[in-house]
């Protein structure tokens, strides 16, 4: 199995109104081999502060486990002690109830917050491709709607639709 880029996402949530459009989207990326969710974590404290947390993944059973083996070389294991342990825990896991609890300490009541672990599997033969030209990686990262304003891609009005979808929420 190739291995894509791995990326990290935090996404945070007020008032959450949550109808399963977001797994549904996840799922759709994973039809079509775009992104796999390698884990998830999604910590709820509603209006009373009642707690609900709730682990992710749409790896497959054997994806689980192959690329558990490789994140746990990752994280320190040997790639027999990473193996026995993808195994022994049905795949990886990297987000633990100890990062849940972290989260959690994090939020006001009435809020959400989610740490996706995603695999850009698209990318492989980009990366690939990269690779064979002795390119690498310098830096990435998203870019605010606002900033595509001076390039002409968007609009003044688009850009901040785009800009207020992005951030709804995260002023209040």
């Amino acid at each position: 199995m190739a291995i894509g880029p791995i990326q990290l996402i935090v996404l945070g949530f007020t008032h959450p109104d949550f109808r399963g459009e977001v797994i549904a989207e996840l799922e759709e990326l994973r039809k079509t081999d775009t992104v796999r969710v390698i884990d998830a974590l999604a910590v709820h404290k509603d209006p009373e502060g009642a707690i609900a947390v709730e682990h992710l993944s749409n790896l497959s059973p054997a994806e689980a486990v192959e690329l558990g083996s490789k994140i746990s070389v990752l994280l320190g294991l040997g790639a027999a002690e990473g193996a026995e342990s993808a195994r022994e825990k049905g795949g990886v896991h990297p987000f633990s109830d100890a990062d849940a609890w972290d989260v959690l300490a994090e939020i006001p009541d009435d809020s959400a917050a989610a740490l996706l672990l995603v695999e850009h599997h698209w990318a492989v033969p980009l990366r690939n491709a990269v690779a064979r030209a002795n390119g690498f990686r310098i830096s990435d990262g998203f870019i605010s709607p606002l900033d595509l304003i001076a390039i002409g891609l968007v609009s003044a009005e688009e850009a901040r639709e785009l800009h207020d979808l992005e951030t709804a929420g995260s002023a209040k």
